[in-house]
């Protein structure tokens, strides 16, 4: 099967629903996420489609600040490095040209700003 580029809603969602899946089942950052998420995924997901719709299809359904709900998680960079490892993973195997690329370094940008912040309310609050 050839891989096709990341094109439409339905490509995003794919794309979220097999990621999450695979978050769900990690033994390191699993239990924080499914801790955080109980009861709430299905809004998570239908939250992450609009994010990542807006990002890389430019398509606004997407409104608000990422960072704060994810403030105060109990994660270091061995979690954002395994966030980035099955995002990565999923994307290669899921899709392939200019907008996946896009996804992946939209993620890691992501994943260190989120650490950057995360550590220095940390020690902000020391």
């Amino acid at each position: 099967m050839q891989l096709q580029d990341i094109g439409n809603l339905e490509d995003i969602t794919l794309l979220v629903n097999t990621f999450y899946e695979k978050v769900q089942k990690d033994d390191l950052i699993g239990p924080i996420f499914n801790q955080k998420m109980i009861g709430r995924w299905p809004e998570h997901l239908e939250k992450m489609y609009r994010f990542w719709q807006t990002i890389l299809l430019e398509e606004h359904t997407y409104s608000g600040s990422p960072f704060p709900p994810h403030k105060h998680l109990p994660v270091n960079q061995v979690h954002f490095d395994r966030w980035m490892e099955l995002f990565t993973t999923t994307v290669d195997t899921l899709f392939t040209g200019k907008l996946a690329e896009e996804a992946k370094v939209r993620a890691a940008n992501m994943a260190y700003m989120f650490h950057y912040k995360i550590e220095y309310f940390r020690n902000q609050e020391k």
